[in-house]
């Protein structure tokens, strides 16, 4: 039997005989009820299980609750459970600390809050650690939040004997981050399935809502769809969530069609033999093709589930042209402005001022980036978004009355622009992964004929998106987060490898890395940890160093989209 534990204390009934197992957080509220239940006689022997720890002074609140009733005899036992996080794929988790972002970098912040809040983070990860059940060495840039959370985990993990590890076994490096190191990589547009579905659809923890609109030619009737993505048991989403968006939509359309085409062959081949005499290999042809025919289904199913997924991104992708959005900030992360500042100013301006692309977002989130990877003077980036405001404020912009969105992505560049000033961030440029397709130029040209070409495309997308589809990224970039891990991970000289904290919980004290240089094992496994938030599209990133000899998993505060993360800039204005 399964119980709420809120809300319904005084409803639940008293069963003596049977133990209970209270499974929750070690909140004061959740405690004061479970001393309540023990106190009223409502179960025989209790056992607790904490999700996450239970603090010295929420255990003396608890003891002394039942030390008072009288019931201390009926606690069979307490343990600390450490599953304060969620894990969203087999290398994905996040902490679920909402507005981590806003938390760690408010100006009014108390010593005391900021240090609650790097416990609450440090809970998390050695939650992380203790499933895991190995122990890691950590590294992390000096200084900030990444120091304040990697001494307090060392420290914790040195401590605490859950986490036990062979002495044979490969340890993994565990690289925690600061948001502020990278503000770009939330913010930019990108192209490859799961991010987009997480960019321009309603998307948290793994389940993606949109609105689908059908028309029978005389009216139109919307209908709400959700689905819920498990990228660990679908094989499409497992295969293509790191893939160009048009890779996705040709290769649903084959796979689609693969499918089809033997559940044809299956119910020809039954139909066939139903009324006619058959041998025994015939027999069992018609078993196997039976037996075969649920599996087929499903499959198909898991198909059309994500065609109708691939449609509502594309209706949204095209009809806010996000390849144009995507190629001037690609160009922005390969320094084809460096330069010229004055060209890329221009170029961020035709698309400002055109009303036929994109939503105000898209067009903050575009200045943002000028401001971020440019060296454009404050003065300029003010004056770009002044054009916006004049177009909204004319009508001209789509998502007319929104001037909200237009307030608050103000303030938005506003604390982008103080921390440029402060020099508390950098213009920065990502890395080129490798060559990885010819001619990048074609590339775009093609990516934005194909995106227009399916715009008109209401019926039979899929079926006729394969004729379109050509290389999408063109060069692809490592983002700062990648470049990191990649350079510590290979223990590359002159790179963060010699300058990042290197703290292991099996020795006490401060390690100096110059020591241990060509005596450190190989790096096998690498464990990328965000402080402020982490993206889907990061996520994606680090899969370029993803390989049969190095597995690399990413955690962070919580998982926003760029929409979001804005806001958040806004409210740190």
């Amino acid at each position: 039997m399964h119980l709420q534990l809120e809300g319904n204390e005084h409803a639940r009934e008293a069963i003596e005989d049977v133990p209970a197992v209270y499974f929750c957080r070690p909140t004061v509220e959740n405690l004061r009820i479970i001393a309540d239940d023990l106190e009223r006689g409502l179960y025989g022997r209790t056992h607790l299980n904490f999700v996450t720890k239970l603090q010295r002074s929420e255990m003396e609140y608890f003891a002394n609750l039942v030390v008072k009733s009288g019931c201390l005899g009926k606690v069979a036992s307490v343990h600390d459970q450490y599953l304060d996080y969620v894990c969203l794929e087999d290398r994905m988790f996040t902490l679920n600390k909402i507005k981590s972002y806003v938390q760690y970098n408010r100006s009014n912040q108390t010593d005391s809050a900021m240090e609650e809040a790097m416990d609450d983070i440090c809970y998390g990860l050695f939650s992380v650690v203790s499933t895991l059940g190995v122990l890691p060495i950590i590294r992390c840039p000096r200084g900030g939040a990444p120091e304040m959370v990697a001494r307090k985990l060392n420290r914790m993990v040195a401590e605490q004997s859950k986490v036990k590890s062979s002495s044979s076994a490969p340890r993994p490096l565990l690289i925690i981050m600061d948001r502020n190191s990278d503000l770009v990589t939330p913010l930019q547009h990108t192209s490859t399935y799961q991010a987009l579905v997480d960019d321009v659809l309603q998307h948290s923890s793994n389940r993606v809502s949109f609105i689908e609109t059908k028309s029978d030619g005389k009216k139109s009737k919307n209908q709400k769809k959700t689905f819920d993505l498990d990228a660990d048991k679908d094989p499409f989403y497992s295969k293509y969530k790191f893939s160009p968006f048009p890779e996705a939509i040709e290769s649903n359309g084959s796979e689609l069609a693969q499918v089809t085409s033997k559940e044809q062959d299956v119910r020809s081949k039954t139909s066939a033999t139903v009324g006619t005499n058959s041998d025994g290999s015939t027999a069992n042809d018609l078993a196997s093709a039976v037996e075969s025919l649920p599996a087929l289904l499903d499959r198909k199913k898991q198909l059309e589930v994500h065609t109708t997924i691939l449609s509502a991104v594309m209706n949204e992708v095209a009809a806010r042209d996000i390849p144009v959005f995507y190629e001037l900030e690609n160009s922005f992360a390969t320094g084809v402005y460096k330069n010229d500042v004055a060209k890329a100013k221009k170029a961020v301006v035709e698309i400002i001022s055109d009303p036929k692309k994109g939503s105000i977002d898209d067009k903050i989130r575009l200045i943002a980036v000028f401001a971020l990877l440019s060296t454009a003077p404050s003065s300029d980036v003010d004056e770009v978004f002044e054009i916006l405001k004049s177009v909204a404020e004319s009508g001209e912009e789509k998502g007319v009355g929104s001037s909200s969105k237009v307030e608050a992505g103000e303030k938005a560049i506003d604390y982008l622009k103080r921390l440029r000033s402060m020099h508390m961030i950098s213009t920065m440029s990502f890395s080129a992964a490798g060559p990885t397709q010819s001619n990048e130029a074609h590339s775009f040209a093609t990516l934005g004929n194909f995106m227009a070409t399916a715009q008109n495309q209401a019926t039979g997308l899929l079926a006729k998106a394969s004729e379109r589809v050509g290389s999408l990224l063109g060069k692809i970039h490592k983002h700062n987060l990648t470049c990191v891990v990649e350079n510590l991970c290979e223990q590359k000289p002159n790179s963060e490898d010699e300058s990042f904290l290197y703290l292991d919980p099996k020795v006490k004290g401060d390690i100096d890395v110059s020591a241990l240089r060509g005596i450190r094992a190989p790096v096998q496994e690498a464990m990328a940890f965000m402080i402020g938030g982490g993206c889907y599209s990061e996520y994606q990133n680090l899969q370029l160093i993803s390989n049969e000899n190095l597995k690399v998993t990413y955690g962070s505060t919580e998982l926003i989209d760029p929409t979001k993360f804005l806001s958040q800039l806004a409210e740190l204005a």
